[in-house]
């Protein structure tokens, strides 16, 4: 098993937004988005690396898929200059060689963080270069103790409205100042076609700094890249589901020490075992996925 790194100085002469769909498949917050198709959503591409004003950012490619590999502080100094970033699952990136989808939404993400602890396991067990683990409950707490952060707008996308009221009640004692509106109820969305017309429509008007994604994995990363590619201006774009749960109380609390240690997938297995269990034990393949591919590709895409 091989490994590959990668370090990259991005300047701001790299920003640009550039609108990968034909002049008469273009989108604006101006008119209903209905239009825009699976075949669509399906084939968007990257339309803007990660950058930041001079600012060097190191990467360890595994899978296909460049992982940031640095401390949790500069993570968020990154996302203030805006971007999409992900933060993958071992459940979730054990299904990359079939949902190709999915897939391109993690390889074209402009910040991708090894949240999995298996995944991370696995590789420094077989790797000299070692991937520095960064949990999305950790990256959370950090962010949301940063003080600019704080004084910021957001958007806030949700999956039911006791997670709506859970979130802002969190935030706002935590020292934010999140109203009712920025809420935004996600619906259930096609499985092969998410796209949200709305919701692009709510972050063009409204404008915040942050959009923070809390569905579920799988679904989160592909809107995360459908806004990210049609929306007019840079808003960071953050894709940690449930992580935000874990601080709201709404699922099982994970003590520091469980996460720093990697086994805050096993409390979840103890608090809902008919939910978590299957899923944990389907992740075990991506060893042999890992084992074969290394810093390669599965699929092309």
């Amino acid at each position: 098993m091989s490994m590959h790194a990668t370090a990259c100085t991005l300047s701001t002469n790299n920003l640009h937004t550039k609108n990968p769909y034909p002049a008469d498949q273009s989108f604006s917050s101006s008119r209903h988005l209905s239009s825009f198709t699976a075949r669509q959503a399906n084939n968007f591409v990257i339309v803007h690396k990660f950058v930041t004003p001079v600012m060097k950012i190191n990467t360890l490619k595994i899978l296909g898929i460049d992982f940031f590999n640095g401390d949790v502080k500069q993570v968020v100094k990154i996302l203030k200059s805006g971007g999409l970033m992900v933060v993958p699952s071992g459940p979730g990136l054990n299904t990359i060689q079939q949902d190709h989808t999915y897939y391109r939404s993690l390889r074209t993400a402009d910040l991708v963080i090894a949240d999995s602890g298996y995944m991370a396991l696995i590789w420094n067990a077989f790797n000299k270069e070692k991937i520095s683990r960064i949990s999305g409950l950790e990256f959370l707490v950090e962010f949301f103790a940063d003080v600019d952060v704080k004084a910021s707008s957001f958007v806030l996308v949700d999956p039911t409205p006791g997670d709506s009221e859970a979130n802002r009640n969190y935030l706002n004692s935590a020292g934010f100042s999140i109203p009712a509106t920025a809420s935004y109820l996600a619906p259930m969305y096609e499985k092969g076609n998410i796209v949200d017309p709305e919701l692009l429509a709510k972050i063009e008007k409204e404008r915040p700094k942050y959009v923070l994604l809390n569905v579920g994995g799988g679904t989160q990363e592909i809107l995360g890249a459908y806004l990210r590619s049609n929306i007019s201006y840079r808003p960071a774009i953050i894709c940690t589901g449930a992580a935000i749960a874990f601080l709201t109380g709404r699922q099982a609390s994970i003590p520091t020490w469980a996460d720093r240690l990697f086994v805050g997938w096993l409390l979840r297995c103890i608090e809902k075992p008919k939910l978590y269990i299957p899923r944990y034990f389907k992740a075990f393949r991506l060893f042999v996925l890992m084992v074969q591919y290394g810093h390669r590709a599965p699929v092309a895409i």
